[in-house]
Parts: C-alpha cells; structure tokens; sequence
C-alpha cells in the first residue's frame, strides 16, 4: 500500500525559552506577526480551543485509566486537529502558507464515521442526561461545554473578519462527537436527568 503524501507541512521552530516578556504590555503576535490585544476576539478564539485540548488531554487520560483504548486513540487524534485548527485560527488568512496545518472536510467526515460506528452500539436514549457515572463521561461532557463555547466564538469571529471556511463547522461536530463518546465512557451507567428530583 503506498504511503499517503503528508497534508501539512512538518513544525519548523525551536522553543529555547518560554518567557519574552513581550506580552507584559498586554500585547501579543500573531503567526503572521502582527501584534494584536491579549483580548482580541481571535486570541479568545484560539486560545479557547487551547483550553479545549487541555481538556481533551483529561479526558484521554482518564479514557486509557478505563480501558477504553480505542477512543483514547481517538482523542489523540482530536487533541492534533485542534492544534492544526489553533494554528489556522491564530493566522490572518493573507498570511495562510498553503502546507499551513487547518482542520478540512477529511477531519469533519471523520468525525461522522466515529460518531456513527460509536452510536450504532448505544441503546436509545428515553431522557437528557446529567455528567456522571464515570470520570471519563464527566471529563468528555467538559469537552463539550468548552467545544460549545469556542465554537461560538468563532462564530462571533467570522462575523468580524474571514475565518477558515471548516473551523466552525469542525468544532459543531466535535461538539456531537463528545457527547457520543461521553455515552460510550459511561459504560451503561449513564445518569437520567430526572426533573422531579429538583
């Protein structure tokens, strides 16, 4: 089988020291280089899904403590694709570099498949749930809470200026994708939201 021509191109930079002490005047570059606020709608953006992967990475940690190999493979996945999506987002789009990291169609229909072949194995749900049962579950339900809210204001930043044509609809899937997987963590002891109990 022939080896697949990579998408992207490979990083090309060495981190020797994490502090600058450029950003002390509330200030920071873009990958083009242009320096823009702190609390830039694009900063918020990207660095939104940067929280998002750290909330990933939880998750994946707590899917290998359950045995569930599989979806923390999946998860790795998903932590690579936010990276590329950081990557695009933290770029002006006169500045994109055509072998730039960006999430695309592949990475949505992939989604859709894992999603698919994880629901087919799922009963019915006769209720809304609450996060619980497992740490896994709890951990994928933050993931999408947070995926919610980057999405969001990615929509809020596409209003304002160009955004990559894939990134909000990535992080709609992403979203879905979670809350299947978190069903799939709960190991059949998902937790009914049950009104009355108020």
């Amino acid at each position: 089988m022939a080896e697949e021509t990579p998408r992207f191109g490979d990083p090309s930079l060495a981190i020797n020291r994490v502090y600058t002490r450029k950003g002390d005047a509330g200030q920071t570059r873009l990958v083009g280089g242009q320096a823009v606020a702190k609390d830039d709608l694009r900063i918020e953006t990207y660095g939104t899904v940067d929280e998002l992967n750290a909330h990933v990475g939880a998750a994946r940690l707590a899917c290998l403590e359950q045995g569930l190999d599989a979806l923390a493979a999946d998860l790795k996945r998903v932590q690579n694709a936010l990276f590329n999506l950081g990557s695009i987002l933290a770029t002006l789009p006169a500045d994109v570099h055509p072998q730039q990291p960006r999430v695309d169609a592949r990475d949505i229909a992939w989604l859709e498949q894992a999603m698919d072949a994880a629901n087919a194995d799922l009963a019915p749900l006769r209720s809304f749930v609450l996060p619980g049962g497992t740490r896994a579950n709890v951990e994928l339900h933050l993931c999408r809470t947070v995926c919610r809210r980057a999405e969001r204001l990615c929509v809020r930043l596409a209003r304002d200026t160009e955004v990559d044509a894939h990134a909000v609809a990535y992080l709609n899937r992403l979203s879905d994708a979670f809350f299947v997987w978190s069903r799939v963590a709960a190991a059949g002891d998902e937790v009914l939201w049950s009104p009355n109990e108020a």
